[in-house]
């Protein structure tokens, strides 16, 4: 045998033992192959920043937005449910709840007061 034909054989067995071991390397605990997965902030390109002639045009266009959607007939602002009437109770409706309150809790008291005594 000739040496080339020695160290090509060698060679070629090389790059079997080396594809197994990287085929083997690959696997996870489980069995299966892994994945290699970029790092996100690899992932993530530099944040386009505007321009302030963009960032104006931008909020004049946002502003032009909201001002004719509160335009238009149906639309809830804060405005318009500020205007309507708070209802308010009388003092004298205050004054019988609380009346019929205090009588409640006379109730209850004097329920507690016989269970106590039973016992």
């Amino acid at each position: 045998m000739d040496i080339n034909s020695i160290l090509g054989e060698l060679r070629a067995q090389r790059d079997r033992i080396k594809r197994a071991i990287a085929a083997i390397a690959g696997l996870d605990s489980t069995g299966h192959m892994r994945t290699k997965r970029t790092p996100r902030t690899a992932t993530r390109g530099r944040r386009s920043r505007l321009s302030a002639a963009a960032r104006r045009k931008l909020s004049r266009l946002l502003k032009q937005h909201w001002a004719q959607r509160k335009m238009k007939p149906g639309a809830k602002t804060k405005r318009a449910e500020a205007s309507k009437p708070v209802r308010r109770m009388s003092q004298a409706a205050r004054r019988k709840i609380a009346a019929a309150q205090r009588a409640r809790w006379a109730k209850a008291r004097a329920q507690q007061q016989v269970h106590k005594k039973v016992a």
